[in-house]
């Protein structure tokens, strides 16, 4: 019975103490931290959905694409990389942050 309650305390204390920055960090958030840290992870998807888009031109030309299923599927990461540039954008201008400006898609070849 000691143990069970000894067991029950341990647990206990472990939850307080991997909660607790947990419901601190909701707290103590400074907005331009998470807007900063948003605009590094778009900034991140940004360079992956470009290098979908090149890793598909690739495939294309060694012949692992047709010219159609390429086409499609340009146009969804197209279409996917301009949304990732306009949210690139919102965030840069709630940030005000004096970024580089968004580039394009790379051309396809």
């Amino acid at each position: 019975m000691i143990e069970l309650l000894v067991v029950f305390a341990v647990v206990l204390a472990v939850v307080a103490v991997v909660g607790a920055p947990l419901r601190r960090g909701a707290q103590g958030l400074d907005p331009d931290a998470a807007a900063r840290a948003e605009l590094a992870d778009l900034e991140a998807a940004k360079e992956a959905k470009y290098q979908e888009i090149r890793d598909a031109e690739l495939d294309m030309r060694t012949g692992k694409l047709s010219d159609e299923d390429h086409r499609v599927l340009d146009g969804e990461l197209r279409a996917e990389a301009i949304a990732l540039l306009k949210r690139l954008d919102a965030v840069r201008a709630r940030v005000g942050a004096d970024a580089a400006p968004v580039a394009p898609p790379p051309a396809v070849g």
